[in-house]
């Protein structure tokens, strides 16, 4: 088992969660993660980090898998401008590769903001920590287990 999932799974136990993390062939794309699993792609909550232009901060948008993020709009929620967040930044903030990259267990606390599309399900999936790995939760823990504000950032 990878570090990066053990992470994840130690994150999930610690919050009090039993997780139910599967293998997938292929899981890099919310639309893979969706067929693999058999939800809608909705369900499928998307790790989009990007880097605070003036904090330097990686910050992280989870979001429905059939939205896209508003740079605009996430600018404005994060109260300052975006810019992209590169692999190596990403890999060293949160300790995932891209493709993987999990709402929970990062190397260091990082601020997260939450599409409100992903709390119309009973049931969402989340990358485990790598590109093949995922887990089932109910999405009203999101807050709890990440911090992270229900914010309006999505495209229209």
């Amino acid at each position: 088992m990878s570090k990066s999932l053990k992470r994840v799974r130690a994150a999930l136990e610690a919050a009090g969660i039993t997780p139910d993390i599967q293998e997938l062939e292929n899981a890099r794309t919310a639309q893979e993660a969706a067929d693999g699993v058999g939800c809608t792609l909705d369900q499928i909550a998307k790790s989009i980090i990007f880097r605070g232009h003036d904090s330097g901060d990686v910050l992280l948008f989870l979001t429905a898998g059939g939205n896209r993020v508003d740079p605009s709009q996430a600018s404005a929620v994060a109260g300052e401008p975006l810019d992209k967040a590169d692999a190596a930044l990403i890999r060293a903030r949160t300790g995932f590769a891209i493709g993987g990259v999990s709402p929970v267990g990062h190397l260091q606390p990082i601020r997260c903001w939450l599409d409100p599309r992903l709390l119309q399900f009973d049931r969402i999936w989340a990358a485990a920590g790598t590109p093949r790995h995922v887990f089932s939760l109910d999405p009203a823990e999101l807050p709890r287990l990440t911090g992270a504000k229900t914010a309006d950032f999505t495209a229209s």
